[in-house]
C-alpha cells in the first residue's frame, strides 16, 4: 500500500504544481470555446451618457459579457441594433420582435459630481411589452465594474428565477520565471470574470489549494514556505495572516465546514495521511479516517454532516463519503465513484445533490459531475489536464484548471454543458481555481 499512497500522492502535487517557464502575468483573453443556439435571445442596448466627455466606462459591455459566459443568453450585437433607446418610452417593442429579441436592456449614466455617477437601467420583456425590472444606482468610477456585474446578476435573477454569480470572485494560483529561472508562486483574487486581479501572497515556495471561508473574508491554503506543506488564513481584505498548522509531515486539503466553525484537512502526522476535523476557535483536532490508504482532498456536504474525499484505499484514487460531527466519524467511508480508472478532488455544488470531480480514463484528466441521486457520471470537458473543479455559488458554472496553449488558464463550464469559455493571460502559469461565495456586505 505504500507504493499506492505515494503514486496518489505525487499525481496531486503534479496536478497542482505543474508550471510553464514563461514571464509575469499580463493581459487577459476570453475565449467562449463552447456557445449552444438555443441560448435566449437579448438586446443589451449601450447606456446613454450624459456628461463631460465620454462616460467613464461601457457598462454595458461588461454585462453582455457576463450573460454571454453563462450560456443561458446570446447577446444581440450592437452594430445590429436598428435603435438604441435610452428611456422606457422610446423601446419600441415591434422592433424588437422583428429582431427575434426576447428581452431588451436600456439605461444611462449621469455625472453627478466629479467622480460621482447615477444609473439606471430598465430590463423588458419583447413579447409582453412590460417591464420586468428597473434600478437606479449612485457609484463612483471605480465602482462601474462592480455594479456592472451587479446589474448582470439582476437581469439573470429576474429571467431564470435564479440567483446570478457575476458578483463574486475568483482566487487562485499564479506561477512564473523571473530572470535568475526562480518560480515565483502568487496567491491571487479577481472578479468573476478575471479582471481586477490583486496579489494576496507571494512566495519563491509553492502555494496550493486555496479555500473561501463561507462568509468570503478569508482564504485558507497551503504554503511549502517553511519546506513542508503548512495551513494558512489569510484574510482578503486586511491580508492579515495566521498560521493554522504546524504538525510533523503534511498538512493539507483545507477545507471550511459551511458554519465557517470548523476545518477539515489532510494530515500525515502520524505516519499516514488522514482526514481530521479541527475547531477553529479551540483548535482541538479530531481524527475521521484510519486507513492504510491515503485520503485526501475532504469536501463538506451543505449541512456540514457528512464530508466526501480522495482515497486510495482500493487501489487507485475513489471517492468516498462518510458522515462526521466535531468529535469526528460517525459512520463508514462508503465509496461513492466505479466509472473510470481514477476520480479526485471532490468538490460539492451548493445543493448537495452533484459532486465535481477530476475523471481519469484512459490517462485524460477531465472534469465530470456525479449526480447523487441518479448515480450518472457526466464528463463536460475533454482535456487532458483538467484539474481543481469548483462550482460556482448558484451551482450553474464550474471554474477549473486546463491548459491552452502550453499554459495554465483559467475555465469554466456550464453544469449542464451548454457552454463554456477559457480566461488567457498572455504570460504567466494559473492554477487552482476557487470560486467565492456570495458576498456578504
Amino acid at each position: 500500500m505504500m507504493l499506492k499512497k505515494i503514486k496518489l500522492n505525487l499525481l496531486i502535487v503534479f496536478l497542482c504544481l505543474s508550471v510553464v517557464s514563461v514571464p509575469a502575468r499580463a493581459s487577459l483573453t476570453i475565449d467562449i470555446t463552447l456557445w449552444l443556439d438555443n441560448a435566449t435571445p437579448i438586446a443589451i442596448v449601450p447606456f446613454g451618457w450624459k456628461g463631460v466627455g465620454s462616460a467613464p466606462m461601457k457598462m454595458t459591455d461588461v454585462i453582455s459579457n457576463d450573460l454571454s459566459r453563462s450560456g443561458q443568453f446570446a447577446p444581440m450585437k450592437e452594430n445590429e441594433m436598428i435603435e438604441t433607446p435610452h428611456e422606457g418610452r422610446d423601446v419600441n417593442f415591434a422592433t424588437w420582435r422583428n429582431l427575434n429579441m426576447k428581452y431588451v436592456v436600456i439605461g444611462k449614466i449621469k455625472m453627478q459630481a466629479r467622480n460621482s455617477y447615477q444609473i439606471q437601467f430598465q430590463l423588458f420583456d419583447v413579447e409582453k411589452g412590460s417591464q420586468m425590472a428597473g434600478h437606479s444606482f449612485q457609484a463612483k468610477e471605480n465602482q462601474l465594474r462592480r455594479l456592472s456585474h451587479h446589474i448582470s446578476d439582476l437581469i439573470y435573477e429576474a429571467i431564470t428565477g435564479e440567483r446570478g454569480a457575476f458578483d463574486t470572485y475568483l482566487a487562485y494560483i499564479t506561477v512564473s520565471r523571473n530572470r535568475k529561472g526562480q518560480n515565483r508562486y502568487r496567491l491571487a483574487i479577481s472578479d468573476s470574470d478575471g479582471y481586477n486581479e490583486q496579489i494576496l501572497f507571494e512566495s519563491s515556495m509553492p502555494i496550493v489549494r486555496p479555500v473561501w471561508s463561507p462568509d468570503g473574508q478569508r482564504l485558507a491554503y497551503v504554503s511549502y514556505a517553511s519546506g513542508r506543506p503548512q495551513i494558512y488564513i489569510q484574510n482578503v481584505f486586511t491580508k492579515n495572516t495566521q498560521q493554522l498548522t504546524n504538525f510533523k509531515g503534511s498538512n493539507l486539503s483545507p477545507a471550511w465546514s459551511p458554519d465557517g466553525r470548523h476545518m477539515a484537512m489532510s494530515l500525515s502526522k502520524d505516519g499516514n495521511s488522514e482526514l481530521y476535523i479541527m475547531d477553529l476557535n479551540s483548535r482541538r483536532l479530531s481524527r475521521v479516517t484510519r486507513s492504510y490508504g491515503a485520503d485526501l482532498e475532504p469536501a463538506w456536504f451543505p449541512d456540514g454532516k457528512s464530508l466526501v474525499f480522495t482515497s486510495d484505499r482500493g487501489g487507485r484514487a475513489q471517492l468516498y463519503r462518510i458522515d462526521v460531527n466535531e468529535r469526528g466519524a460517525t459512520g463508514r467511508a462508503q465509496r461513492i465513484t466505479f466509472d473510470g480508472v481514477e476520480n479526485l478532488r471532490p468538490s460539492v455544488s451548493p445543493d448537495g445533490k452533484r459532486i465535481a470531480l477530476v475523471h481519469n480514463t484512459g490517462g485524460q484528466y477531465r472534469i465530470a459531475i456525479l449526480d447523487l441521486e441518479s448515480e450518472q457520471l457526466s464528463l463536460l470537458t475533454d482535456g487532458r489536464l483538467d484539474e481543481s473543479p469548483g462550482f460556482a455559488p448558484n451551482g450553474s458554472m464550474l471554474i477549473y484548471a486546463s491548459q491552452a496553449r502550453g499554459k495554465g488558464v483559467l475555465a469554466a463550464v456550464a453544469t449542464d454543458g451548454r457552454a463554456s469559455h477559457k480566461m488567457r493571460f498572455t504570460s504567466g502559469d494559473v492554477r487552482e481555481p476557487a470560486w467565492s461565495p456570495y458576498k456578504q456586505d
